[in-house]
């Protein structure tokens, strides 16, 4: 099993739509049943609250059906249940360093880092555009699954 937790501030628009957006295109290539998708916030502030409507409108415009979730807060307990924990930008890596011990088997990852990129996903908390979010989210998706190909994972 390949288990991957995607994580931003709240878990409510970011790593819910990159949630089931992977969750979808593993789907796609028959992979479900090798992976394990979760999502978290490194954040207090959205714990229980459903994906925000524009990930869900997001989502439905696209065809890819959304993941059932609450937001819930990353904690150390669940660090050991996840290889691939990714940060959606250098806050959120920050954040996760220091709540997850500063990544002593080196788990932690900014989600574009697997396109190459230093670029953080777009944040449509601050900027309303779900479509940017969308785009790099699918951007970071193709490159993660081009790295699992590339380390024989899948």
């Amino acid at each position: 099993m390949i288990r991957v937790a995607f994580c931003c501030h709240g878990n409510i628009c970011r790593s819910t739509l990159s949630e089931s957006v992977f969750t979808y295109k593993v789907n796609e290539l028959g992979l479900g049943d090798k992976f394990v998708i979760d999502s978290f916030a490194t954040s207090t502030e959205e714990i229980g609250n459903p994906p925000h409507r524009g990930t869900v409108s997001k989502l439905k415009e696209a065809g890819i059906p959304l993941v059932p979730h609450r937001a819930k807060q990353i904690s150390w307990k669940d660090y050991d249940k996840f290889d691939y924990i990714i940060g959606m930008d250098d806050w959120n890596m920050r954040n996760l360093i220091r709540m997850l011990k500063g990544d002593p088997e080196g788990k932690l990852y900014k989600f574009l880092s697997f396109t190459g990129s230093d670029r953080d996903i777009a944040d449509p908390w601050y900027t309303g555009d779900f479509d940017a979010t969308y785009n790099d989210v699918i951007e970071g998706c193709g490159g993660l699954l081009e790295h699992l190909k590339k380390q024989g994972k899948i």
